[in-house]
């Protein structure tokens, strides 16, 4: 029988989602210089003294909310691998290829990278922290892609491919904050599932 949760943990939890998701929005719109505590607490309809019992400092909120990002991408690569199954012949490798270069192209991503931009000019806490979950997130993400293309990393050349193909996917995430670049992005990822055709096999 699982936990009852009272009321008053339900409203601290939905505080807290409502401040993340606020957070996410404000960084990919106002980036990280204009993505305050007050900003954010004002987005999401609570005062900062809430904001600020639910993350003490500003490091904390958005560490926590690009925490949530990460969970989000990992989870739309797991919903995948549970209906990839049903999908056969270059439709399921493209599929794949099209589902985490959208991860990469999204706003979920753009807001990740004003993060990134922000640790990388901090040397302390934030760095560290950015740092080591980039580096999680960069580890399952690896994983969820060689077992979503069915890739056998034991295989000449595989290893190298999968990472060069997240590697395409994310630089195509910079691009996207410039331009629309879609049509061109369809065209690449069309491109990259023969690549993976021809370097994984069937």
């Amino acid at each position: 029988m699982g936990a009852v949760t009272s009321p008053k943990q339900d409203r601290s939890r939905i505080t807290r989602q409502r401040l993340m998701e606020a957070a996410i929005e404000c960084l990919a719109e106002h980036g990280w210089a204009g993505s305050t505590v007050s900003v954010v607490a004002e987005r999401a309809g609570v005062s900062r003294g809430a904001a600020q019992h639910h993350f003490p400092t500003r490091e904390d909120l958005f560490i926590a909310a690009v925490e949530h990002v990460a969970e989000e991408r990992l989870r739309e690569l797991r919903s995948l691998a549970e209906t990839a199954s049903l999908i056969v012949g270059p439709a399921r490798r493209y599929a794949v290829v099209r589902t985490v270069v959208g991860l990469y192209t999204g706003p979920l991503f753009r807001a990740a990278l004003q993060l990134w931009v922000a640790a990388s000019h901090d040397e302390g806490r934030l760095r560290t922290r950015v740092t080591d979950l980039e580096a999680r997130v960069g580890r399952e993400t690896h994983r969820m892609a060689l077992r979503l293309l069915r890739a056998d990393e034991d295989k000449p050349g595989v290893r190298e491919t999968v990472q060069g193909f997240l590697d395409m996917a994310r630089g195509l995430g910079l691009a996207s904050l410039l331009t629309d670049d879609s049509a061109r992005r369809e065209r690449v990822v069309e491109q990259w599932v023969e690549i993976l055709e021809g370097v994984l096999g069937d």
